[in-house]
């Protein structure tokens, strides 16, 4: 398991949010050496642009392709699409990334910032 608190450029729209932070979270766990990934986001629209095969055309386009790209050489990759409040982790760690100055990595450990949201999301399995 590997999570990170990663800031970035100012946005403008949730698409290009999504986006971003998919190709970094990726970027992160291809360094990290995973060849194994369950992308989890909120946008559906994005979800379904990152697996499908046809060519995205759109202003994110480029996005789309990078990782699509990074995830290629994977063993196994499950793109799927979740309610905004299905993950309580996730949010907990995008509110830390609102308040640092450098990008934070945990692998193999679970991060502080997120503790008590990883509580509550093993409550709900």
């Amino acid at each position: 398991m590997a999570a990170m608190s990663a800031g970035g450029p100012s946005v403008s729209s949730s698409e290009e949010a999504e986006l971003l932070a998919c190709r970094k979270a990726v970027e992160y766990a291809t360094d990290a050496g995973f060849s194994e990934l369950v992308i989890e986001g909120d946008n559906s629209n994005v979800m379904k642009a990152l697996s499908s095969s046809l060519v995205d055309r759109s202003l994110l386009g480029n996005v789309v392709d990078d990782v699509r790209h990074l995830v290629y050489g994977m063993h196994w990759v499950n793109f799927s699409c979740i309610r905004r409040g299905g993950n309580r982790v996730a949010h907990a760690l995008a509110q830390h990334a609102r308040i640092i100055s450098k990008d934070v990595f945990w692998l193999e450990d679970s991060p502080p910032t997120a503790l008590n949201a990883l509580y509550q999301d093993s409550l709900l399995l």
